[in-house]
C-alpha cells in the first residue's frame, strides 16, 4: 500500500513533582519492554530525554519527538501526573494524540510507591477540555505495562488515519451526475478536519488524457494489467486507453498534491465520459484504490474521504458500493436461511459497476457497463472489473456532510456471505445484524446517501474512534434489537 502514512508513536512519561520520578521512569521502561516483545520496535519511541513535571520539561520533550520523527504522541501517566504541562504537551504536539495510565503493581507499592494515575487520568482529561485538545483515550484507559501497550498498539490504525487526513488532498472532476445530488459535497468540514479540496472541470482531465496520448509508459501498465487480469482480460482492446487514462490520474497527483503528502480522487464516470474518452474507468479507479489510492465513482467526494480513513485504518484496499438492492427472498430461502444466522432483513446486496479491486473479488473479469450499455454502444462502456466479491468479514461506513454543514458518520460490521451473487457488476451479498432497522433508523433517517465506504474486516472500534476524535456529532451503528432507536416506533 502506498499514500497511507507510517506512524511512530512517542512515548512520553510524566511525573508529579510530588511524587519519585522513578515511579514514571521505570512503568516508561516496563511499558516499551513490554511493546517491542509484543509489536516490535518500528512504531515508537521512547523519549529518553526527561520525565515531564514541568513546562520547560515539555519544551524538551517536543524537541525530542521532532528530532525523533515521530508522528503521534502517547502522553503515559507513570502517576499522577502534572496536568498543566501534560496537557501542553498535548497541545503544542502536531499530530494525534492519545493519553494512558499505570496501574498499581501490587500490594507492596501501596505503602509507599503508589502512583495514583488513576486520579491523575481525571485531571488530565478536565484539563484537555479546558484547552479545547482533541485526544484519544481508550475505553478503559488504565493498566499494567502489557496491558497499556495494547492499548497503544490498538491506537495505531487511529492515528494513520488521523496523520492522513491531516495531510491529505481530495481531487475531484466534474460536478455530480443530475439526480445524484445525494452525494452531495459541502466543502466547509473538509478544511474543518484539515483536508485540502482541489475541484477541476471534467475538461480539464480530458485535456490532460489526451496529451497523454502514445505514452511511452502504456506498453508497461498494459503489460502489469494483463498479468493482473489474467484468464478475466476479456476486453484487451481497451487496456491501452485505460493505461493512458491511470497514467493520466498518476501524473495530475503528482503534480498537484501541493503542500500535502496524500491524495484521494473524486472521479466522473457519466453521462460524458464513455463517449467522450471511450471506455468507463471503473478498472483504472479499483487498482489505483487497492494500492491506496482511493478513487470514487460519481464524484462523491465524502465517498473517497471515507474510503481513504478506511485504507489507513486497515492498511489495506477498500472499495465504495451502492447499498444496493434486497436479497431475493428464493434465494435467501435457498442458500442463506437455516445456514447462516442473519434474518430476511439483515440481508442486502453491496453493488457497483467495477471499481473493486482485482485481490478483493472471486474470479475478476473486465466487462462492460451493463447499465450504460442499455442506451450506449458497448464498446464505450467497456472497463469494468466484474465478479462476486469474496466472502469475509467487512465494515460499511461512511463520514458525511449535511447540506448545513453538520458532520455525521456511520459504522456497522458485517459480513460478505458465501453465496453466489448470479448479478453483474462488482457485488456481493451482505449481511449485518439487524441492518432492516439500522437501514430505517440510522440511514434513511440520517440523510445518507447510497454509496457506503467497505473496509474489508472488523474495523469499527478503530473507525469509531477516527470519528469520534474528528468531532463527528453522530455516529450510527447497527443496535441491537432489545436497544431501540430513538426514532423507532416502540409500539
Amino acid at each position: 500500500m502506498i499514500n497511507i502514512p507510517e506512524i511512530k508513536i512517542g512515548i512520553v512519561a510524566v511525573s508529579r513533582d510530588c511524587f519519585p520520578e522513578s515511579l514514571s521512569v521505570n512503568r516508561r521502561k516496563a511499558l516499551v519492554a513490554a511493546y517491542e516483545k509484543k509489536y516490535g520496535k518500528k512504531d515508537i519511541h521512547e523519549c529518553p530525554v526527561c520525565i515531564v513535571e514541568s513546562e520547560l520539561h515539555m519544551l524538551q520533550a517536543l524537541e525530542d519527538l521532532k528530532k525523533n520523527g515521530c508522528n503521534a504522541l502517547c502522553v503515559y501517566l507513570g502517576n499522577f501526573g502534572p496536568e498543566i504541562s501534560e496537557t501542553m504537551l498535548a497541545q503544542k504536539f502536531d499530530g494525534p494524540i492519545m493519553f494512558c495510565a499505570a496501574a498499581e503493581e501490587n500490594v507492596g507499592t501501596l505503602s509507599g510507591d503508589r502512583g495514583d494515575a488513576y486520579c491523575g487520568m481525571l485531571n488530565a482529561s478536565y484539563n484537555l477540555k479546558l484547552r479545547n485538545v482533541k485526544a484519544y483515550i481508550p475505553e478503559y484507559p488504565v493498566g499494567n505495562a502489557e496491558y497499556c501497550a495494547d492499548l497503544i498498539r490498538g491506537f495505531v490504525p487511529v492515528a494513520r488515519a488521523l496523520a492522513g487526513l491531516k495531510d491529505l488532498k481530495i481531487i475531484s472532476f466534474g460536478p455530480r451526475p443530475q439526480n445524484f445530488f445525494a452525494c452531495n459535497a459541502p466543502i466547509k468540514q473538509l478544511y474543518n478536519i484539515g483536508v485540502e479540496i482541489e475541484e477541476n472541470s471534467e475538461l480539464d482531465l480530458f485535456e490532460s488524457f489526451n496529451k497523454h496520448a502514445n505514452d511511452k509508459r502504456i506498453p508497461e501498465v498494459v503489460k502489469d494489467m494483463e498479468k493482473e487480469l489474467g484468464k478475466g482480460n476479456k476486453k484487451p482492446e481497451i487496456l491501452a486507453k485505460l493505461a493512458q487514462y491511470e497514467l493520466t490520474l498518476l501524473d495530475w497527483i503528482e503534480a498537484h498534491k501541493g503542500s500535502k503528502k496524500y491524495v484521494a480522487i473524486a472521479g466522473k464516470c457519466w453521462p460524458a465520459f464513455q463517449t467522450q474518452f471511450g471506455f468507463v474507468p471503473c478498472y483504472v479507479n479499483s487498482r489505483l484504490t487497492g494500492r491506496g489510492i482511493p478513487v470514487s465513482c460519481e464524484v462523491d467526494i465524502y465517498g473517497c474521504l471515507s474510503e481513504y480513513i478506511g485504507a489507513c485504518v486497515s492498511n489495506d484496499a477498500v472499495t465504495l458500493l451502492d447499498i444496493n438492492n434486497t436479497v431475493p427472498e428464493d434465494m435467501y430461502n435457498a442458500s442463506i436461511k437455516g445456514k447462516h444466522d442473519y434474518k430476511f432483513t439483515d440481508t442486502f446486496m453491496g453493488f457497483h459497476c467495477g471499481n473493486t479491486c482485482a485481490s478483493k473479488i472471486c474470479k475478476p473479469e473486465m466487462k462492460y457497463q451493463k447499465i450504460m450499455a442499455r442506451s450506449l454502444p458497448i464498446e464505450v462502456t467497456n472497463g469494468t472489473l466484474e465478479g462476486d466479491i469474496q466472502p469475509g468479514d467487512i465494515t460499511f461506513y461512511r463520514l458525511q456532510s449535511t447540506a448545513d454543514n453538520h458532520l455525521y458518520a456511520y459504522v456497522a460490521q458485517g459480513e460478505v456471505l458465501p453465496v453466489a451473487t448470479q448479478s453483474f457488476g462488482g457485488i456481493g451479498v451482505f449481511a449485518i445484524k439487524e441492518m432492516g432497522r439500522f437501514y430505517r433508523h440510522v440511514l434513511i433517517e440520517g440523510g445518507f446517501p447510497h454509496h457506503g465506504a467497505v473496509a474489508f474486516g472488523h474495523y469499527g472500534k478503530e473507525l469509531f474512534e477516527v470519528f469520534k476524535y474528528l468531532g463527528v456529532e453522530k455516529i450510527g451503528y447497527n443496535k441491537p434489537a432489545h436497544d431501540k432507536y430513538s426514532t423507532e416506533n416502540p409500539f
